[in-house]
């Protein structure tokens, strides 16, 4: 037998013991472990836009933090994207939510129309730097992942390291109401676009437990500006194409904010109460996922017993 077909003989084995193992994983539940020496499954949380409703990411994140819940990664998309970046940088929770309380659209968009968008979300560029502490992206002590939309090419865009002012400000920038942000070579607008809730950021980090957190728009009787209109228009699309990233979520959280305007910054304790009942309500669940890897490791000797 020659050279070659020794090496051939070998990767046709390996790949038949790849799918062996393939086979006998297929029907696993998320988060099981194949071993006693298995670590737990990466979690991550993939944050939807929303808004003030935005806030309600928070509480999520809050609620799952003190009970356990390791929080590995994160995505993030408009609002849901801030929350990320809020929560990642590390501040004290309640700087976090009295910076909320104080949002308002001066602070991030300024009315400058033109023929691309009724307003400017420049001032969204230094809003982390100026709140939190964070320009890069390696300034966070969670691993980030900002959805945006190129609107040439209509795919979704995650980053992931340099400067997060202008990768957050494209995230924000909601069609027609902002104008379209230029960066690395990309015409960029909002990225729940093209991502409504950012699920395939977080495989692309890694994760293997995907928890989804998704924010519904307000109960709307009939819009009163042209924010309202915009706003509902695009909430109808997202509702007709959540299918996608609903299948490759492990765990979709839908906190109960129905009753809060798009500017209802005022409220965010209200808000975050509502992110937090949500997750609460979540958690076995997700407990249930995690359950298969805690009763292996509970089980699997010790290091300390080993006789040697």
């Amino acid at each position: 037998m020659t050279v070659h077909e020794i090496e051939k003989s070998k990767g046709w084995l390996q790949s038949i013991l790849d799918r062996v193992r393939e086979f006998g994983y297929a029907d696993r539940p998320p988060g099981s472990p194949r071993d006693a020496g298995e670590r737990r499954p990466k979690i991550g949380l993939a944050l939807g836009g929303g808004f003030a409703r935005g806030i309600a990411h928070l509480g999520v994140l809050r609620c799952l933090q003190q009970h356990g819940i390791p929080i590995d990664c994160i995505a993030g998309v408009s609002a849901g994207a801030l929350a990320g970046v809020a929560f990642a940088s590390g501040q004290p929770f309640e700087h976090i939510v009295k910076e909320a309380s104080a949002i308002r659209f001066g602070n991030f968009g300024q009315w400058r129309f033109s023929h691309m968008g009724l307003a400017s979300n420049r001032r969204l560029e230094n809003y982390p730097r100026e709140h939190f502490g964070v320009t890069d992206f390696t300034d966070l002590k969670i691993p980030l992942a900002i959805a945006a939309t190129d609107l040439v090419e209509g795919t979704a865009v995650y980053f992931t390291k340099g400067p997060v002012g202008p990768p957050l400000r494209a995230s924000c920038a909601y069609p027609g109401l902002f104008q379209p942000v230029e960066y690395e070579g990309r015409l960029l607008v909002d990225g729940f676009v093209s991502a409504a809730v950012p699920v395939d950021g977080l495989r692309m980090m890694g994760a293997n437990l995907v928890i989804a957190v998704f924010l519904e728009a307000e109960r709307m009787d009939k819009p009163k500006s042209i924010v309202d209109v915009i706003g509902r228009s695009f909430s109808i699309v997202r509702l007709q194409a959540d299918v996608g990233w609903r299948a490759k979520a492990d765990v979709v959280i839908t906190p109960s904010v129905h009753e809060f305007a798009w500017d209802d910054f005022a409220r965010t304790r209200d808000i975050v109460a509502a992110g937090e009942a949500s997750a609460l309500e979540a958690l076995p669940r997700i407990r249930a996922i995690l359950q298969p890897w805690a009763d292996r490791t509970q089980s699997s000797p010790s290091p300390s017993a080993s006789t040697g």
